[in-house]
């Protein structure tokens, strides 16, 4: 499991609270130390083997929860000036571990549905879209050393 040190990356597990009716989990509150404005909610989804990135914004933070099937997050920083440039880690979230993933501005990040069935991932983020803001890689690029191929132990 590939997991190095990312400056401002936070990890928070969540709990899922189950009943006979069915759950609730929680995913952000405006009491949450990552909380730090509101811009927008959105679900994006993919398909089993699908990769959604790469992708970095400038100004805006993510708040990732993978809220149905399981993704593999992988998240590496670029920014030049940071305690931990040129690291990557690699998550794996969601039904199997339910956690919140804040990941700060200036870091690439992607993921990857890895279940058997279509993933949803929530991201709740402190601006709104702007297409301006953002830089996308194809997967497979070189300048980040990272294959997203399944690896076999």
């Amino acid at each position: 499991k590939m997991q190095q040190e990312i400056e401002d990356l936070k990890i928070k597990n969540l709990r899922i609270i189950p009943d006979e009716r069915g759950s609730i989990m929680h995913m952000m509150k405006k009491s949450d130390e990552s909380f730090r404005n509101f811009g927008e909610v959105y679900f994006a989804t993919a398909y089993p083997g699908v990769i959604k990135g790469w992708h970095l914004h400038t100004k805006q933070t993510q708040n990732y929860c993978a809220i149905k099937g399981m993704i593999k997050l992988v998240i590496y920083d670029s920014r030049k000036d940071s305690k931990t440039f040129g690291n990557l880690s690699e998550l794996f979230i969601g039904e199997k571990n339910f956690c919140l993933v804040t990941i700060p501005p200036l870091v690439y990040n992607g993921w990857k549905c890895i279940g058997e069935t279509e993933a949803i991932l929530a991201n709740l983020t402190d601006y709104e879209h702007d297409p301006n803001e953002m830089k996308r890689l194809d997967p497979n690029s070189k300048e980040i050393p990272y294959v997203w191929d399944l690896k076999n132990k």
